[in-house]
């Protein structure tokens, strides 16, 4: 396992993702879940976020109080799935930058395609958190931190909903300074790349599709 992996055991974390991967679950419910994770997981792994003290006054007198500071931290969605992991984060950080990764797996090979790449600039300055809800041969990911580095991203890490241990150890051995933030690690990987017991593809659930 990765010496940068942490994961996020929480009550309320494992009720939810139960109920998500219930092949019953509707994509109504299942979004609503991700997205309700997604809170969750950002706690942890934005509990490193900068504060400066500011001057404010409250209803009985001024104070030094935290706020949040430096160059605003962009949240980077592997496409198309990520954006479950996405919409919740962005509840919570409004003012975060978003980026987004277009990827897809090519069934034949298990390598990722990249279509679409687009990020806000000065990534050099900027936490970087990188959303997709399964770590799974960790491909997708890989290709899309080398794509980040290549734009000038040095302070990155990865949140997924379920992770395998080979994406785990891939992802680690690829960019071992990269901090992966998970909610679960399952079994293994079946023939075709997907993790079991997992809950499916995400993306299909999300959205109602095969």
């Amino acid at each position: 396992m990765s010496d940068n992996l942490i994961h996020v055991d929480h009550p309320l974390l494992k009720h939810k993702l139960t109920l998500m991967r219930d092949k019953n679950t509707s994509s109504a419910v299942f979004r609503q879940l991700l997205r309700e994770i997604s809170h969750l997981l950002a706690y942890e792994v934005l509990r490193e976020l900068p504060v400066e003290n500011v001057t404010i006054e409250t209803p009985l007198k001024e104070m030094q109080a935290p706020k949040l500071s430096g160059k605003k931290l962009v949240f980077v969605s592997i496409l198309r799935a990520g954006n479950g992991l996405l919409d919740g984060m962005l509840d919570l950080v409004p003012s975060a930058r978003v980026g987004h990764i277009g990827l897809y797996r090519d069934h034949e090979t298990l390598k990722p395609v990249e279509y679409y790449f687009k990020m806000p600039d000065n990534m050099g300055q900027r936490p970087i958190i990188v959303v997709d809800p399964m770590l799974a041969t960790g491909n997708s990911v890989i290709a899309a931190i080398d794509q980040l580095k290549k734009a000038g991203a040095k302070n990155i890490k990865f949140v997924c909903l379920l992770a395998a241990p080979e994406g785990i150890k891939a992802l680690g051995n690829a960019h071992s300074d990269v901090e992966i933030v998970t909610a679960a690690i399952d079994s293994h990987l079946n023939d075709n790349g997907y993790i079991i017991p997992g809950l499916g593809d995400a993306g299909d659930r999300m959205y109602g599709t095969k």
